[in-house]
């Protein structure tokens, strides 16, 4: 086994792993990511019993038992860029022995759920709804930096950069399905489904306009009206296709929950958008009672 030298995987002077500050007990093998710091304590407040829990920088996490299942709740931050390193730092977690700096022999799969808040594409998808991501579209370029085709839809790519006529100076759109195990728990019929599509940035990469012009002012219509196999585009955030992604990669389960705050089609936003954040943190809370860790 080659060993992973210091500059590679760097750790605290306790062990723990740098970003994330924690040591491989200190997290269950069912974790919720939400962006928000704020939003951890929101779900850990259903939890009956709290077992531990750290802060570093916008990394908030909190393991504990909800209804006898551990569980663990993890503040991401926003967007592609700290996705690499939870995804990363997580994996290593589990799959690497941190003090000899090698892989271990036998893989630990982790189940991924992300608890988001988004803006649907579709008029019919109304603000206060659920939705699934079934597939992970991104528009970051941060796949690239991995050998990653062999996890990707190659064939839905090149579809939506036809049909968008995607600029060449932009980083190619990578496609990532989600985790089938997963999907079956969360998805019922409180539940829309489609594809997540995830930007690098929320003013321009999602088509919002304050003082600067955008490079394709048609961008939002193009993917609006995207459709592959009787799969449409149904809703953008800032990270569900690199969680996608790397989860694949690495040999994780990950699915992405998002409460739906705004609609971008008719112009609309949630009334109350805590109110079915709420909800969805109930919702899926309940649902991942169903994984049998035994």
């Amino acid at each position: 086994m080659k060993r992973i030298a210091e500059s590679e995987l760097v750790l605290n002077p306790d062990g723990s792993v740098y970003h994330l500050n924690l040591h491989p007990e200190n997290i269950a093998n069912e974790i919720i990511f939400v962006g928000d710091q704020k939003r951890v304590d929101r779900i850990a407040a259903h939890f009956d019993k709290i077992e531990f829990e750290t802060q570093k920088r916008e990394f908030h996490t909190v393991t504990g038992y909800y209804k006898g299942k551990r569980l663990s709740v993890m503040s991401t931050g926003i967007g592609p860029d700290n996705i690499d390193i939870v995804m990363n730092e997580l994996d290593a977690l589990v799959n690497i022995d941190l003090k000899q700096r090698v892989e271990k022999q036998q893989h630990t799969t982790l189940n991924i759920i992300r608890i988001g808040t988004s803006g649907s594409l579709q008029a019919d998808i109304p603000v206060d709804s659920f939705v699934l991501g079934k597939y992970g579209l991104g528009m970051d370029g941060l796949l690239h930096y991995y050998d990653s085709k062999h996890v990707r839809e190659l064939d839905m790519e090149e579809a939506f950069i036809k049909h968008t006529g995607w600029a060449p100076e932009k980083a190619r759109p990578y496609i990532v399905k989600n985790s089938d195990f997963l999907e079956k728990i969360l998805l019922t019929d409180k539940v829309y489904s489609g594809i997540t599509g995830t930007a690098g940035g929320f003013f321009g990469p999602q088509g919002r306009v304050l003082r600067l012009p955008l490079s394709d002012p048609d961008m939002n219509k193009k993917m609006d009206s995207f459709e592959f196999k009787g799969v449409r585009m149904s809703n953008l955030e800032m990270e569900t296709s690199a969680i996608y992604g790397l989860s694949k990669l690495l040999g994780h389960n990950a699915c992405s929950m998002n409460a739906i705050i705004a609609n971008r089609a008719d112009m609309t936003f949630s009334q109350d958008p805590y109110k079915p954040i709420d909800a969805l943190i109930k919702y899926t809370l309940e649902r991942l009672l169903l994984i049998d860790n035994s």
